[in-house]
């Protein structure tokens, strides 16, 4: 059985480029993995980073889904916490009545974000997430008591259920209840140094069949640059440490060339971050990648892998999606 495979997009914003540009390709991307098979693209909800441009992913899917055909599109996540629950049934409702049966809702517990622009965002603490989530969830259930202030609310629109429900995980502190609410559970293992195999025997073990999951479905999220060589993808990665040395040292700006990465004097404290980070990162040729994709889901017993690649040149993380498709036998479409 092949592995199910698809793209996390956090449309990073290359220094020279423009962010109508960003924005633009994170369209491009996903009529390039429709056409080559990918199973879903989904969009990861951060505000405040200037390399990144996809702070309201609502809106990237709607655009994505009316440029593609069979691809599912969707949040990786939407950080409930910056939002109120019924807006968000409202939005993913609407999504999903737009293009029936391809709309994803990821969902996660974080704000995606510094403390200041999440005061802005009036984002509340994520201890209220389990709150929120249960909200969320009866006002697409009907799930509030008689007696409640929001049971005669009406939720438009009517009669269009909202899309499948994924909870996002980086600690597993979400496995079990996404398992026992009966919703899909990813890892973002792309970013997170915890193991995520025991989150994910905790979501199976909790596991109840739902409507739209009669069966667990694990997504492992990984960060992944592949190209012809070995030399080549080492090369490319330059832009991503580079990002995440300066993002993790305030100094954060667009995504930079390779070449400038590889000029870079770094210090002693960025180069302890590309340190602490690197081990997360999956970077070589194809054939290298897959081997290390195949066995990161072997080890961990993901149903599915989606990928977060970040190059400088956009049609270069394009090519790396070419080769994973080509590498992992992926269908094309149409």
């Amino acid at each position: 059985m092949k592995l199910p495979l698809s793209i996390l997009d956090l449309a990073p914003v290359a220094d020279g480029s423009s962010i109508a540009a960003a924005l633009a390709e994170t369209r491009t991307l996903a009529q390039l993995g429709d056409q080559l098979g990918y199973t879903r693209v989904w969009y990861a909800e951060h505000h405040g980073m200037a390399s990144i441009a996809s702070s309201a992913p609502e809106v990237l899917i709607a655009s994505s889904a009316a440029a593609t055909k069979q691809i599912r599109v969707g949040s990786g996540g939407v950080m409930l916490p910056n939002h109120v629950p019924l807006r968000v049934v409202e939005t993913y409702r609407t999504l999903n009545g737009l293009s029936p049966g391809r709309i994803d809702l990821g969902i996660g517990r974080a704000g995606g974000s510094d403390g200041r622009t999440l005061q802005a965002l009036r984002s509340v603490d994520g201890s209220y997430f389990s709150q929120e989530l249960a909200e969320l969830l009866a006002f697409e259930e009907g799930g509030f008591p008689a007696d409640h202030p929001f049971a005669p609310i009406t939720v438009v629109p009517e009669g269009v259920p909202l899309p499948p429900i994924h909870l996002l995980g980086s600690s597993g502190a979400s496995a079990e209840a996404a398992g026992q609410l009966g919703l899909g559970y990813a890892f973002a293992a792309h970013f997170s140094p915890t193991p995520p195999a025991p989150a994910f025997a905790a979501y199976r073990r909790a596991f109840r069949p739902s409507r739209d999951f009669p069966s667990p479905h694990a997504i492992l999220a990984l960060s992944v640059i592949a190209a012809p060589t070995r030399e080549e993808a080492q090369f490319l990665s330059g832009s991503q440490a580079l990002s995440w040395a300066r993002f993790l040292t305030g100094q954060e700006r667009k995504l930079l060339p390779p070449d400038v990465a590889a000029a870079h004097q770094y210090s002693p404290a960025e180069r302890r971050i590309i340190q602490q980070q690197s081990p997360m990162w999956i970077i070589g040729s194809v054939d290298e990648v897959k081997a290390e994709i195949e066995r990161k889901v072997e080890e961990t017993g993901a149903d599915e892998a989606i990928v977060s690649t970040t190059i400088w040149d956009y049609e270069l993380r394009r090519h790396s999606f070419r080769l994973l498709a080509e590498a992992f036998g992926l269908n094309p479409r149409d």
